[in-house]
């Protein structure tokens, strides 16, 4: 990559106060309450293919046509026991006073870059039926990684141009000494790219766990969708099961069936024939206007070295012989370890 953007410079003074306490350089300087770090503002996620770096800047580049947008930061060490919380906020972007660009729900993330590895997930999000949305997710179990220079994307899986304004920034809280774990070692492990369909449903990533690092559990995220709307595998959810050195370690099947409190954030959906809104189904995993959070799964204690996490969701929807569009039902699915 030829060009190293930097997060534009705001986090500047609150990092040196950081350095100056952490130190000892400063007298009577305690460290902040909370030093937020912007990442991405108002960045222009579109899908412009004769012109993919239209929305670019000195500080954020575009990918994937526009999908993907990136930028680096530089973030500061840990100081003391504190809690890391990802903001995200996404805007339509206006065409008039009654109409938006993109009006339809669509599959995006925030993700660290790692040379040589899979990405990981920061954050999985739906954007609304063309509604501005707002979220905080606790991303602390991914700190020890977030230090340093970081490369950062997010990512909207648009087929329009402009689409959606997205803004993201990293809040470090402090808390009582107790009050929030952090974990010592942190890694990315499974993110297919693309996710996981029936011709592909596992995947699998060698993990090193550290020696000295025990309580190990998974972060896993995982949001099911079919490319036509019909119900397998959005709205029938399936048998997601992980591995661990070929034992298996969890069962489940995501399902969200909430979705209808999120009504007032999805102006653009549609009232089908049963009466029921675009944005109230019942989905797998996820629901128009929100973040896909985490499940948390503890896993066996195991010796240091190398061991395999797989991941594989069962029964995926296929796509028939006779469909010449080949529509089909896939996984978003990716998982992170950590332990102390």
């Amino acid at each position: 990559m030829s060009r190293r953007p930097l997060c534009a410079p705001a986090f500047l003074l609150p990092l040196l106060t950081l350095l100056l306490v952490s130190t000892g350089c400063a007298e009577r300087v305690a460290p902040p309450a909370a030093v937020t770090i912007p990442v991405f503002t108002d960045v222009n996620l579109h899908f412009t293919p004769d012109e993919p770096t239209r929305y670019d800047t000195d500080r954020v580049f575009a990918r994937d046509n526009g999908r993907v947008m990136a930028t680096v930061c530089e973030l500061p060490g840990r100081i003391g026991p504190r809690r890391l919380v990802l903001k995200l906020a996404l805007r339509p972007v206006p065409v008039d006073e009654r109409n938006v660009a993109d009006r339809w729900d669509r599959a995006g993330s925030v993700r660290l870059v790692q040379p040589g590895r899979d990405p990981v997930e920061l954050c999985r999000f739906m954007t609304s039926y063309g509604g501005a949305t707002d979220h905080e997710v606790d991303v602390t179990h991914l700190a020890p990684l977030l230090q340093g220079r970081c490369e950062f994307e997010i990512f909207l899986d648009t087929w329009v141009s402009p689409a959606w304004t997205a803004s993201v920034a990293l809040v470090s809280e402090p808390v009582p000494a107790g009050g929030v774990i952090v974990p010592a070692w942190a890694s990315g492990a499974v993110f297919p790219d693309g996710g996981l369909t029936a011709e592909s449903p596992r995947a699998e990533a060698v993990v090193d766990v550290p020696a000295g690092v025990r309580l190990l559990r998974v972060a896993a995220i995982s949001t099911g969708h079919c490319t036509d709307g019909r119900d397998a595998d959005e709205f029938e959810s399936k048998d997601n099961v992980l591995y661990l050195d070929g034992v298996e370690v969890a069962r489940w099947q995501p399902w969200r069936d909430d979705c209808g409190e999120l009504r007032a954030v999805n102006p653009y959906c549609a009232k089908w024939t049963d009466g029921m809104w675009s944005s109230d189904y019942s989905r797998s995993g996820w629901c128009p206007g929100d973040v896909a959070r985490p499940r948390f799964i503890d896993l066996p204690a195991v010796a240091p070295g190398p061991h395999v996490l797989a991941w594989e969701v069962e029964d995926i929807r296929p796509a028939l012989p006779d469909d010449p569009e080949h529509h089909h039902g896939y996984w978003r699915v990716s998982a992170a370890v950590f332990g102390r």
